[in-house]
């Protein structure tokens, strides 16, 4: 009796490592899927989507390029793009860096030196390295020191807001977004250059955004 039940736990154990040992295979999932860059993906909803934040980030730099403040200057202004400016007020939970990333690299790069552009969020970074160099623990580098850190002449505030509609009825959601740009005179304080980027969705299956 004892050598049966020794030899019918040997099996169970023997298909147990088998089975731990095959591949898994999700039955249920569904392919990875390329999205091509601007174009909507199979999950979305009434808010502001990737294809969105491409889309206004394009328009806002070429606005931006035709401003003869910000580009057509004689010297070329120092300006601050980042998101620490950026409200949102909006009902979706959305990463402001996504947007100002995209149009501070993008507008870098199409400026093509018409504007130069201050790394405030990188200020911790700077002062260590320029710490360094003045107590002499490592040399001035190839351009030599500066007086202080670059001050700026403009800055990007902005908002994020959006207004909701809901048939309690049909379940239907419908979302008007809305994103102010604004490029700011940090001595004066008024406003040289903005711009808004806006749209209407309506679902009946609203998505979570994360």
């Amino acid at each position: 009796m004892k050598i049966r039940i020794r030899g019918l736990l040997g099996a169970v154990l023997a298909v147990a490592a088998v089975a731990a040992c095959a591949p898994t295979q999700n039955t249920v999932g569904v392919a990875v899927r390329e999205i091509p860059q601007g174009e909507r993906g199979p999950v979305a909803g009434v808010g502001i989507e990737g294809s969105d934040i491409m889309a206004m980030t394009d328009r806002m730099m070429r606005d931006m390029l035709q401003s003869p403040v910000l580009a057509g200057a004689g010297v070329p202004p120092q300006v601050i793009v980042d998101g620490e400016h950026f409200v949102n007020e909006s009902a979706q939970r959305i990463n402001k860096n996504t947007i100002a990333d995209r149009l501070r690299v993008n507008l870098n790069r199409a400026a093509n030196g018409r504007m130069v552009f201050v790394a405030r969020h990188n200020a911790a970074m700077v002062e260590q390295e320029r710490a360094l160099k003045r107590d002499g623990k490592v040399d001035v580098g190839t351009t030599g020191l500066t007086r202080a850190a670059a001050g700026a002449d403009y800055r990007l505030s902005g908002r994020i807001s959006s207004l909701d509609a809901v048939n309690v009825g049909s379940g239907m959601t419908q979302r008007y977004n809305q994103i102010i740009f604004e490029m700011v005179d940090l001595e004066r304080g008024t406003i040289v250059w903005s711009n808004i980027y806006e749209f209407t969705r309506a679902a009946a299956d609203d998505v979570v955004y994360r």
